[in-house]
């Protein structure tokens, strides 16, 4: 598949909600959405990618998962706009999904990453780390908190999960050798 081509007919975050959206779906990622925030550092740090980056998201306005991470990605390239992404339903785009599974499955959010001239950079998806963390302290046994100190909210450790990885890849981007030389930089 060529993902750089396919990435062209992507739609914007808006388009996404409204095109595979019903008014309760667009009010529960609005609702998310609003609750996204960075820092200064988080933006200082998304303000620094000097490369292009291209984000193809598996989604589906329906899921839960989608709704309680989209919204960061959308935060992320409003505060720099080398972070192009573009969103496809997981239905309507079932060859993509197929391309994308995860663990087995057509799993979403599912996100590829491309430099600016279209190489695969990068694949992530489904829940990140801390949220895979908060499922494990809830699901598979009893967990004891200290108490010590009050935990970040989900939301805010899932956001930096996803800076992490949107800076591995920007890192990725930058120190690339054929694209240092691209740019002579």
């Amino acid at each position: 598949m060529d993902f750089f081509k396919r990435f062209e007919r992507g739609l914007s975050y808006s388009a996404f909600l409204e095109k595979f959206g019903t008014d309760e779906h667009r009010s529960r990622w609005a609702g998310v959405h609003e609750q996204v925030t960075l820092s200064d550092t988080q933006q200082d740090l998304l303000r620094s990618f000097v490369r292009e980056m291209k984000v193809l998201v598996v989604a589906g306005a329906w899921c839960g998962d989608c709704v309680n991470q989209c919204p960061i990605f959308d935060r992320f390239a409003q505060v720099n706009s080398q972070i192009q992404v573009r969103f496809f339903d997981r239905d309507a785009d079932a060859d993509l999904s197929a391309e994308l599974t995860i663990c087995g499955g057509n799993r979403v959010p599912s996100l590829l990453f491309l430099s600016e001239d279209g190489f695969v950079c990068g694949r992530a998806g489904d829940r990140t780390l801390s949220k895979y963390r908060d499922m494990a302290a809830t699901q598979l046994g009893a967990a004891c908190p200290t108490g010590i100190a009050q935990p970040q909210s989900l939301l805010d450790q899932v956001t930096q999960d996803w800076l992490n990885e949107f800076e591995r890849i920007q890192l990725m981007l930058r120190l690339s050798g054929r694209l240092r030389q691209l740019h002579g930089d």
